[in-house]
């Protein structure tokens, strides 16, 4: 996620950065569903994967909060 959002951030304010913000949400998406996987099959503590699916949910909207921001300017 976050090197989805670094590498965008180097062509500045284009719709190339926009595009790189949505794989980065996408991968967080992506992310929660490992989560989710990993929960199911009890191969984390429910105390560790708490917080890690905590974060995630976080990171997603944080993302999605940046993109919106840049679809609006963009408007």
């Amino acid at each position: 996620m976050q090197l989805n959002i670094a590498e965008g951030y180097t062509f500045g304010d284009s719709p190339t950065f926009t595009r790189h913000l949505g794989v980065a949400y996408g991968s967080a998406v992506e992310t929660g569903e490992l989560l989710r996987l990993l929960a199911d099959a009890g191969i984390l503590s429910p105390a560790a994967l708490a917080e890690v699916r905590q974060r995630n949910a976080r990171n997603q909207r944080l993302i999605l909060g940046l993109l919106k921001r840049r679809r609006v300017l963009r408007s």
